[in-house]
């Protein structure tokens, strides 16, 4: 069974949809107005229950099914990214600084689609709870609005969520039958010496030269610590120092972001981090202080939700058109939050060639949102049948 033809009949409604929220990209818990506009489709559509300031912007809405049974959760996050925008559409950002760079306005269109179908439909029993978070990118949205109770709330059972993928073919789905997604922990290091003139570097306690072993060190972590089929990922990103090429400065800071899959070796990550800059501190007679941030955990799929979804993508895309074998990224997502709290599923969802996630090119296709949508609204008949 391709797109449901009901949702194709309304692409268009979900074109506009998702250009008025790309024309009005908001950060992290600052989503009022974007909320605002959901909650007026959803008013629209014809949803029973909208329940507003949850994580201070997001929703849940709830639509009932023929007759009673379990609740399932489908999640779009909303927030977008402090980019300038350089695609030169005609729905560019009006807002400089912001855009959707990683297709959140799209993701919003796609579970409003579901919900206008559902509500029309309502060919399925217990009851669908739409979760819109804000947040996502910066913040831990998803963690605060199983923290404040959604879950439970609203007696969510299971919980799927879908993200899109440029450059993975139009309407093709992709997922795994376990970890999908990397943890993420942010390490700040600020490295104190004393500073002088290059002249004199005896005079001094060099925090370059210390950080410079420091970075070289870490680059140890994973090839020697790790072992090798526990994918784990540490990148310094970045060190800032100095001010002329004839001072040596007083200190100096770098930051490295560090990714994993299984808890026990982000603890290790974290344990020889440590170890290695508070021992290369001592060693060079400097001084480290370290903000260790610890983030979103591992995005990790139930195994039979995530086949379970793969089954119902193929019913939309075709048998050709889906993997549930792909390989796992080391990228992060805090629906990982909401996988921890319910059993459920994340997959991915090709919109076809172009600009990457975060690019300031980037532009979600709208081609795609009826295959979302058709997705999400299968899910629930496929999940809760009458």
């Amino acid at each position: 069974m391709p797109v449901l033809n009901r949702i194709a009949s309304y692409a268009g409604e979900m074109k506009g949809w998702r250009h008025h929220l790309h024309m009005n990209p908001e950060l992290e818990f600052d989503c009022h107005e974007t909320a605002a506009f959901i909650v007026a489709r959803l008013r629209e559509i014809g949803v029973d229950e909208i329940h507003e300031g949850i994580a201070t912007s997001g929703i849940v809405a709830l639509i009932d099914g023929q007759r009673p049974g379990p609740v399932i959760g489908l999640r779009a996050d909303m927030d977008a990214l402090p980019v300038e925008e350089q695609t030169g559409a005609e729905h560019a950002s009006q807002r400089p600084g912001k855009m959707h760079a990683c297709g959140h306005d799209g993701h919003v269109t796609m579970l409003l689609g579901a919900a206008k179908y559902l509500a029309e439909t309502r060919n399925f029993a217990g009851r669908v709870a739409l979760i819109f978070q804000p947040a996502e990118e910066e913040g831990g949205g998803g963690e605060v609005m199983v923290k404040e109770g959604v879950m439970d709330r609203f007696g969510i059972s299971r919980v799927f969520g879908i993200h899109n993928a440029p450059n993975l073919p139009l309407g093709h789905f992709q997922t795994t039958l376990g970890p999908l997604m990397a943890s993420v922990d942010t390490a700040y290091v600020k490295v104190t010496g004393k500073g002088g003139h290059g002249a004199t570097p005896h005079d001094c306690t060099d925090p370059v030269v210390a950080i410079v072993a420091m970075v070289q060190a870490i680059q140890t972590i994973v090839p020697r610590n790790v072992y090798a089929l526990d994918e784990a990922v540490i990148s310094v990103t970045m060190i800032h120092t100095g001010s002329a090429s004839n001072i040596i400065p007083e200190d100096g800071t770098f930051a490295a972001t560090i990714r994993a899959f299984r808890p026990d070796v982000r603890d290790l990550l974290k344990k020889r981090f440590f170890e290695i800059v508070e021992g290369t501190a001592a060693a060079f007679g400097v001084r480290a202080e370290i903000d260790y941030d610890w983030g979103y955990p591992a995005t990790i799929n139930v195994a039979q939700e995530a086949q379970f979804a793969a089954d119902v993508a193929r019913e939309v895309s075709g048998a050709e058109a889906v993997n549930e074998y792909a390989n796992r990224e080391m990228g992060s997502e805090d629906f990982s939050y909401m996988l921890e709290a319910r059993p459920g599923a994340y997959l991915f969802l090709g919109i076809g060639p172009g600009a990457g996630l975060h690019h300031p090119a980037y532009d979600f296709n709208d081609e795609a949102a009826p295959y979302g949508a058709s997705f999400f609204a299968r899910l629930v008949e496929r999940a809760q049948p009458l």
